[in-house]
């Protein structure tokens, strides 16, 4: 059987100063796979030039033409970073797909690792988890996990915290997740719709941009698009509580108006000093209950409706047979 051959996506937008050397690491890894007659080999690195604005696409057809392995795909104009990574992903053909940031945040030397830790695992995704701060500021990385955190809540998906633009993912997945992303999906979010069986590798990252005083390329910004799309790619569990809060206020009512209907027959002198105020009460608790109810109904319909015009699948089949075949790579890396 044939080694497994992994893809590397990477959008492009401000990414001048780095590819070079991004290309470099690639290229060290490759040749290592290569020496050491490892059953992986780095098949292609996909550069995804997302309208880029800073002469980056002179440095990709300078690197296109150095390494055979290197290929761009050059989008027409700057779409943003989760539709650049889908474009990439469905230009890929490797059995496995690996995402990095343009700006070496992401060493390619730990895609090895990253690789071992999902098959070691049985997992279709692995993403890095960073140890400590990433973007070289203590407000950013706080609140870039509050938001997941709460995210993770309010969609009931304890994955969300792990969501990480570094990530190693099964092919088939990665594709299919990215043949139904809009330009709205959360790219992470539709990878969900295909698997479970995600796991982390916790190494340090961090954001070269601030050293460089050039800013981090995570503002806040870029923070409230990200938590836009994610809510608006979930399936928010919080919606639901209208519909609860309905049926148990109309089940309240119901119990409450036979309750005091057999009080009124069996006493009707008790309600001489409160004529009125009960019968109203109970109209609102009732009728608001319904309102509540059917207004949950129709949300629970909207969300199932956006999930399928999403492209959220029934099922979807995967071939785990080729992981076997990495068994010398997981020996000489060792457990993780």
């Amino acid at each position: 059987m044939d080694d497994v051959l992994l893809s590397t996506v990477t959008p492009v937008y401000r990414g001048a100063d780095w590819l070079v050397e991004l290309a470099g690491e690639l290229e060290r890894v490759r040749q290592r796979l290569e020496d050491e007659s490892m059953p992986l080999r780095l098949l292609e690195a996909i550069f995804v030039d997302d309208g880029s604005s800073d002469g980056s696409d002179r440095v990709l057809a300078e690197l296109s033409a150095r390494y055979d392995w290197l290929h761009v795909v050059t989008l027409a104009r700057n779409f943003g970073q989760h539709p650049a990574t889908s474009a990439g992903i469905l230009h890929s053909s490797g059995d496995w797909v690996a995402t990095l940031d343009e700006d070496l945040q992401h060493p390619p030397s730990e895609l090895p690792r990253l690789l071992v830790r999902a098959v070691s695992t049985s997992s279709d995704i692995a993403y890095a988890q960073p140890t400590g701060g990433v973007h070289g500021s203590v407000f950013r990385d706080a609140s870039s996990r509050w938001i997941k955190r709460i995210v993770a809540r309010l969609t009931a998906d304890g994955h969300v915290v792990e969501f990480n633009s570094f990530r190693m993912m099964r092919g088939s997945v990665a594709r299919a997740a990215a043949a139904v992303s809009t330009h709205d999906t959360y790219f992470d979010v539709a990878l969900s719709w295909f698997t479970n069986r995600v796991t982390t590798l916790s190494m340090d990252l961090r954001d070269p941009r601030p050293s460089m005083a050039r800013g981090s390329g995570y503002g806040a910004r870029s923070l409230i698009s990200h938590s836009r799309r994610m809510l608006m790619s979930s399936n928010v569990k919080a919606l639901r509580l209208g519909g609860t809060i309905g049926i148990t206020a109309l089940m309240t009512s119901l119990v409450a108006g036979a309750g005091t209907l057999g009080l009124w027959i069996l006493h009707p002198e008790l309600f001489q000093a409160v004529r009125g105020w009960l019968s109203l009460f109970l109209s609102v608790l009732f009728f608001g209950g319904m309102t509540a109810l059917l207004a949950g109904i129709a949300v629970e319909y909207l969300s199932t409706l956006l999930r399928l015009a999403q492209g959220k699948p029934t099922f979807f089949v995967v071939d785990r047979s080729k992981d076997r075949l990495l068994e010398a790579l997981i020996a000489r890396i060792g457990p993780l």
